[in-house]
């Protein structure tokens, strides 16, 4: 495996694990924490270049990382964010196809 993926994952799992904390602490919500992931999905998939000059794939590997934090932000309990491996299988089992590939 590619070290930057590595260096991805450890990342997406630590912002993970601090958002999870910001809920525990009570000074986000997760309902805070969706709403900014979402807007940023939308803006990502929004931007021309992504939508116009992007296959599928591409922009599925842009967005993988905040689809990936929102499904922890919702599956996060009083224990801890739940493994990679977990949540990368639940954002490919929850992926919807964009509107150009319908």
């Amino acid at each position: 495996m590619n070290v930057a993926n590595l260096q991805l994952e450890g990342l997406m799992m630590a912002v993970a694990s601090i958002n999870n904390l910001l809920v525990h602490k009570g000074l986000l919500s997760i309902d805070d924490i969706n709403i900014a992931l979402r807007k940023v999905e939308a803006s990502v998939t929004g931007d021309e270049r992504t939508h116009e000059e992007m296959s599928p794939a591409n922009r599925d590997a842009i967005c993988f990382p905040i689809r990936l934090l929102q499904i922890a932000n919702n599956a996060q309990g009083e224990a801890d964010v739940p493994p990679f491996s977990e949540l990368a299988k639940m954002v490919g089992q929850t992926k919807e196809p964009y509107n150009d590939q319908r």
